[in-house]
C-alpha cells in the first residue's frame, strides 16, 4: 500500500438505527485488509463513538478514512453547533445530550474521551455556530511515528 487508501462516508444526523453504519463498514474494509484486530478494534470504537456525536449533535456529517503505510487516519467533520468549550467537552461524564437522548442509552459523556483513549492522536477544531472537525490517528503495529 504505497499510495494512501481513501473511503468517504455520508453520516445521517438524527438517525439512531443507522448511526455506525460507517464504523461497521470501516471494520469489515480493514478486515478485508488482514490489519491488526487491535488496530480495527481500536479504529472502530473511535470512529463509532464520532459518528454518534455527529448523530446526537450536529444533525450528521462526514467521515473520511485514509490509510497511509504507516497509520490510519479518521477526519470526522459537521457543521453543528460546534464545541463551545472543548475542555470542558474532553471531560468524561460531560455531555450536553437532551434526555430523549440520554433515554436511548446514548449521552453519558464518554464519546470524546473515548475518541482519545483509543487513538494515538487527535485534534478538534471547533467554532461554535459553525461545526466541529476531529481529526485522529491510529498508527499501525511496528510504525515508527515522526
Amino acid at each position: 500500500m504505497s499510495e494512501p487508501v481513501k473511503f468517504h462516508f455520508d453520516v445521517a444526523g438524527d438517525n439512531f438505527t443507522s448511526a455506525g453504519e460507517a464504523s461497521v463498514q470501516v471494520k469489515k474494509l480493514l478486515r478485508q485488509l488482514n490489519m491488526d484486530p487491535e488496530t480495527i478494534r481500536r479504529v472502530s470504537i473511535a470512529m463509532y463513538e464520532g459518528e454518534i456525536n455527529m448523530v446526537i449533535h450536529a444533525k450528521g456529517g462526514t467521515a473520511d478514512v485514509i490509510l497511509y503505510p504507516d497509520r490510519i487516519r479518521i477526519v470526522l467533520a459537521d457543521v453543528g453547533p460546534g464545541i463551545a468549550d472543548v475542555d470542558l467537552a474532553m471531560q468524561e461524564g460531560y455531555s450536553t445530550a437532551k434526555d430523549n437522548v440520554r433515554a436511548l442509552g446514548f449521552g453519558a459523556g464518554m464519546g470524546l474521551p473515548n475518541m482519545k483513549r483509543y487513538t494515538d492522536s487527535m485534534q478538534i477544531e471547533s467554532e461554535v455556530g459553525k461545526g466541529t472537525t476531529v481529526t485522529m490517528e491510529v498508527y499501525l503495529p511496528g510504525a515508527n511515528p515522526a
